[in-house]
């Protein structure tokens, strides 16, 4: 069977193709390439370019390669950005699934699984995360996220898809110094990206009710990440009748965001005292998953600890920016 993976030339996406086209998947790759590179993806993989808005071309794919599975990856994914340009969020995210999933029910397609995440939680009140624990999104990106989900599992239903919803915490690490993470966006590489510019790193509030004041997350590391996407693609495969499923991704192990500063700083060797800024509106104290659904259902669990993921993240960044490994 061929596997479809959209947005598989990204940094999350590529360590999906990897994991998937080393376990024996057949797998193909469409990508517009804003975000993502051609080279991050093995020789071997078919990529074509385009995007899931363009409906020709998705029914030509589709039928071309005998997909039989989707991995659904592509999405705008900045909150903040979110915020500002809602309707370009909406558009992408909510507008290119129903287009997509319109595709897939048309070429018979049964097996969907959609890269949702956890903020579709919004900010719960609560020690650990579970799959139950009330959806309540605080800006557009979540919101689209659980409209995506809602659309699938919808789309599962009438249809006769077997169709699993990932909701991924926090993601860091590289599985190679050349999938690393090249934007700025999330909290490891904006660590990187100010301590090798000789600033200080910043943290948005140090008196949340935690050990040390600082907010607590959950971080997974991309390789473990990507390792979950082949045990769902292959529980999908496996099952004779359509169902649904939607679990956690994450370590079910909190890491508070000084604890995060100070072991950046000791693996990179540029141990700045972080700078501390006010509280960012709607940081929760702490998000922590839940990982018990997927060990429960699937017997996977990630293997990779937070050290494993700053050193991996650390050579990535050196590898792309040369000169932040010079003493």
């Amino acid at each position: 069977m061929t596997w479809l993976i959209t947005g598989g030339a990204g940094y999350i996406g590529s360590h999906v193709v990897r994991a998937m086209a080393a376990a024996g998947e057949r797998v193909v790759v469409l990508d517009d390439l804003s975000s993502g590179a051609a080279e991050r993806l093995p020789d071997t993989t078919v990529l074509v370019r385009g995007s899931v808005l363009d409906r020709e071309l998705l029914d030509e794919t589709l039928a071309r390669y005998e997909v039989g599975g989707v991995v659904h990856l592509a999405a705008q994914k900045q909150v903040g950005e979110s915020v500002e340009q809602p309707l370009r969020y909406y558009r992408d995210n909510v507008h290119g699934l129903t287009v997509l999933l319109e595709a897939v029910v048309a070429a018979g397609v049964r097996r969907f699984l959609f890269s949702s995440s956890a903020a579709v939680y919004g900010v719960p009140d609560v020690e650990l995360i579970t799959e139950s624990t009330p959806c309540l999104p605080i800006n557009p990106y979540g919101e689209t996220k659980l409209a995506g989900e809602w659309l699938v599992r919808a789309a599962g239903r009438a249809h006769g898809l077997s169709t699993a919803c990932l909701r991924y915490f926090n993601v860091a690490g590289a599985g190679t110094p050349a999938l690393a993470d090249t934007g700025v966006y999330n909290v490891v590489p904006m660590f990187f990206d100010r301590l090798t510019r000789g600033e200080a790193p910043r943290i948005f509030g140090d008196d949340y009710p935690t050990p040390d004041g600082t907010c607590i997350r959950d971080y997974i590391h991309v390789a473990d990440l990507a390792d979950a996407h082949l045990a769902v693609a292959r529980k999908l495969s496996g099952e004779r009748a359509a169902g649904d499923l939607t679990i956690n991704i994450g370590r079910g192990q909190g890491v508070s965001v000084r604890e995060l500063a100070d072991l950046v700083g000791e693996i990179s060797g540029l141990p700045l005292p972080p700078v501390i800024e006010p509280r960012r509106p709607g940081d929760a104290a702490k998000a922590v998953a839940s990982a018990e659904l997927i060990t429960r259902e699937l017997g996977w669990k990630a293997s990779r600890g937070v050290r494993e993921m700053i050193d991996s993240a650390w050579q990535g960044w050196c590898a792309q920016h040369p000169e932040a490994g010079r003493d």
